[in-house]
C-alpha cells in the first residue's frame, strides 16, 4: 500500500532536518579547519617578516620592504594582503612567539579575534582576554565590546600583583579553574537599564530582571539566574534576598544585594546572615560556600578594607547607571588600582619589619 501524502511529507521533513544538520555541521568543521590553517599561515608569515625582512630594523628600509611585498602579494592573490595585514602578522608573532600556544589558539579563536588581541600592549591584559574569550565563547563583536568597556581593568584580578594574575590565568588555561578575582568586576556598568535620575532599589531590581540577559553578560556568562526576592525565615523573621544566582565554574550560590547609596558597615552584617543561612540550608555537598556581592552606587575604600570582607566571602562593587567617558573611567580605575598597590606596599613593609 502506498504511503499517504501526509506520511511522505512527514518523512521528507524529518530527512530535510537531518540532512540540513549534517550540512551545517560539515560547514562548521570546514570553517574551523580553514581558520586554523590561515592563523598558522599568518604566524609563519610574521616569523619570516620579522626574521628576514625587518631583522630588528624598524626604519625606512623595513617600511619600504613591507610596502613592496604588500603590492606584490595583492597583485598575485588579490585583496587581503595590505601593509596593515602584514603588520598584523608581525604583531601576531611578537605577541604569541610560542608555536605551541598558536596551535592551541587557532582551533578556538578566529583570526579576527586574534587581530583585536595583538594590538593590546599589556601581555597580562592580552592573556586575560584570550582566556575569557575562550571560556565564555565571545564573538568578535563581544570581544570588542569587552575591550572598549575596559573589562580587564574592571575585574578584581587587575588590581592584584602580577604573579597572582599570571597564576590565576594559568590555572584557568590549564585546569579550567576560575578564581573569584576573575569572576567579579568593579565597577559594573548597568547603562542598558535606562533608569531615570531618581529610582528605588525595587526599580533597579525590576530593570535588571527586565534586561536579565544583558545583566548576566555584564556579570559574566557563567552566572545562572536562580531567584528574585527569595524569602528566607530566620527565628520567625522574614528576609528577602534581592537576587540569587549560581556560578557554574565557581560551583557556588551568589547573592546580590542591591543598595541605593554608598556602602555602609551594616550591609556586611546583613550579607553575612544571608550567606550563613544559605550555607546551612541551601548548599549541597558538591558546592563551594556561597558568595555575596553588594552592589552600591558608591563605596568607601577604608570601610571595605577594615571590615575584611574577603574573609567573609563578600564582595562590594560600585555600579554605574550611565557609561562614563573612557577618560573618566580610566581615571577612576587608575585611582582604585593605585590604592590597591599602596596597600600591598604597606603590607610588605610591615611584614619586613
Amino acid at each position: 500500500m502506498s504511503k499517504s501524502k501526509n506520511e511522505l511529507t512527514d518523512v521528507s521533513g524529518q530527512l530535510f532536518g537531518e540532512i540540513r544538520q549534517l550540512i551545517d555541521e560539515s560547514r562548521q568543521r570546514a570553517a574551523v579547519a580553514v581558520n586554523a590553517e590561515l592563523t598558522l599561515l599568518y604566524w609563519n608569515i610574521g616569523i619570516r617578516l620579522q626574521g628576514c625582512v625587518l631583522s630588528g630594523q624598524r626604519g625606512e628600509y623595513g617600511r619600504k620592504m613591507i610596502a613592496d611585498l604588500a603590492k606584490r602579494l595583492s597583485g598575485e592573490y588579490g585583496r587581503g594582503w595590505s601593509k596593515r595585514q602584514l603588520h598584523y602578522c608581525v604583531q601576531f608573532t611578537e605577541s604569541f612567539p610560542d608555536i605551541e600556544i598558536v596551535h592551541a589558539l587557532r582551533a578556538q579563536l578566529s583570526w579576527t579575534h586574534l587581530r583585536q588581541l595583538v594590538v593590546l600592549d599589556d601581555p597580562l591584559k592580552r592573556n586575560f582576554y584570550v582566556e575569557m574569550c575562550r571560556l565564555e565563547g565571545w564573538s568578535t563583536r563581544q570581544l570588542n565590546d569587552r575591550i572598549r568597556s575596559m573589562l580587564y581593568e574592571r575585574t578584581a584580578i587587575s588590581k592584584k600583583p602580577e604573579i597572582t594574575i599570571q597564576n590565576d590565568l594559568t590555572l584557568l588555561r590549564e585546569q579550567g579553574k576560575l578564581s573569584t578575582d576573575l569572576a567579579f568586576r568593579d565597577p559594573y556598568v548597568l547603562d542598558f537599564l535606562g533608569l531615570a535620575d531618581t529610582y528605588s532599589e525595587r526599580d533597579l531590581e525590576s530593570s535588571i530582571l527586565g534586561e536579565l540577559q544583558k545583566f548576566i553578560i555584564e556579570l559574566g556568562t557563567d552566572f545562572a539566574f536562580v531567584a528574585r526576592q527569595k524569602r528566607i525565615m530566620i527565628d520567625n523573621r522574614d528576609y528577602c534576598l534581592d537576587l540569587l544566582f549560581f556560578h557554574r565554574r565557581l560551583h557556588c550560590l551568589v547573592v546580590i544585594d542591591l543598595k541605593i547609596g554608598e556602602f555602609d558597615a551594616a550591609h556586611k552584617g546583613e550579607m553575612e546572615l544571608y550567606l550563613r543561612y544559605l550555607e546551612k540550608h541551601e548548599m549541597i555537598d558538591s558546592e563551594q560556600p556561597p558568595v555575596g556581592l553588594i552592589l552600591c552606587t558608591g563605596k568607601n575604600e577604608e570601610h571595605v578594607e577594615l571590615l575584611q570582607l574577603d574573609q567573609s566571602n563578600i564582595r562590594v562593587a560600585e555600579y554605574l547607571t550611565e557609561l562614563p567617558s573612557r577618560e573618566l573611567l580610566q581615571q577612576k580605575l587608575h585611582e582604585s588600582i593605585e590604592r590597591a598597590r599602596q596597600k600591598l606596599l604597606i603590607d610588605k613593609d610591615n611584614s619586613d619589619e
